[in-house]
């Protein structure tokens, strides 16, 4: 916990911005919900120059109010997603200003792109969405990236992963800066979750890679229609016709992973959507995934996922919907 409280919040606008990432700050920070007993905080939305037009993704722009000297003596510095690669020295020059000051950082997914260049991530833990991992990597190597959880907690700095990711974020500075209370009140007016934990991994689809055609691509399709049954290495190396100390070669090399890994992580993603789609009891759930017990489906689940499975299912079950 830091030392003051959160009270002022400035967001740093750049072109080429993502608009939802920019709503979800607005929605966290920028609303008035004093009606609910909770705090108003001074809400800066800030450009390189006051009034010029930010261009976004969205087919529209946004004016915002203030120039970067709005950036000076926030509490909270915020950049969500952007484009935009390249940016204008002077607005980085700001943000090592406001970091200097002892304000607190965020970047909301892309963002993060913005706090790099300005130089304010070397040596630090962050993460991003999945699909820019390896460009955030290749462009500031100095960089530690996390690609698979929702958001870090890095004191002074937080970061987070793709679009809802961002809310998630935003809602863990909240509850650390200005408690319980207020977190819960702001999830319930927004009609979300008040918290999932930074560490949770990212949702993403692991899907199978392509194949040549002497690839082992149809045994993996053979597998992935019989992901109920048990797989050894000397069965699935018969199959394949070819020696076990060859086929786990061979699947290594086109797969990227063992055997077994790929299985689990198989298992694990048709679990989630069975979890997502249907009805049946984790038990069922377990039996058809080829995992056995419910004990062991919860035990790989929780360490590829990192959720229960109960868990998983109350917040991705395609049936049920959030009401106000």
């Amino acid at each position: 916990m830091l030392a003051r409280m959160l009270r002022s919040v400035a967001v740093l606008l750049m072109p080429e911005l993502a608009v939802f990432e920019f709503g979800v700050l607005c929605e966290v920070f920028g609303m008035d919900r004093s009606d609910d007993g909770l705090p108003v905080l001074e809400y800066r939305v800030c450009g390189v120059e006051a009034g010029k037009p930010v261009s976004t993704t969205g087919g529209v722009q946004v004016v915002p109010e203030y120039g970067l000297e709005g950036l000076r003596g926030a509490d909270l510095v915020a950049v969500p997603a952007t484009r935009m690669r390249e940016f204008p020295e002077e607005a980085l020059q700001a943000l090592r200003e406001a970091e200097a000051a002892g304000a607190i950082l965020l970047s909301v997914c892309s963002g993060v792109f913005v706090l790099a260049a300005a130089g304010l991530l070397d040596g630090r833990k962050v993460t991003v969405h999945w699909h820019s991992v390896e460009e955030l990597r290749e462009r500031y190597p100095t960089v530690e990236v996390d690609p698979d959880v929702l958001y870090v907690d890095d004191g002074n700095l937080i970061t987070s992963a793709g679009t809802a990711a961002g809310i998630d974020a935003c809602l863990h500075l909240v509850r650390r800066e200005l408690g319980s209370a207020v977190v819960n009140g702001i999830a319930r007016r927004m009609v979300v979750p008040p918290q999932r934990e930074g560490g949770q991994r990212q949702f993403i689809d692991r899907p199978v890679p392509e194949h040549s055609a002497d690839s082992l691509g149809p045994l993996l399709d053979w597998m992935l229609t019989h992901l109920d049954r048990e797989h050894t290495v000397a069965d699935l190396a018969r199959r394949a016709t070819m020696s076990e100390r060859t086929f786990a070669r061979r699947f290594v090399n086109e797969t990227g992973t063992t055997p077994l890994r790929w299985l689990t992580r198989q298992r694990v993603l048709h679990a989630r959507r069975l979890l997502e789609d249907t009805d049946l009891p984790v038990d069922a759930v377990a039996a058809r995934c080829g995992f056995g017990s419910a004990t062991l489906l919860r035990h790989h689940f929780r360490k590829v996922v990192g959720v229960a499975p109960a868990d998983y299912r109350r917040v991705f079950r395609t049936d049920e919907e959030l009401v106000g």
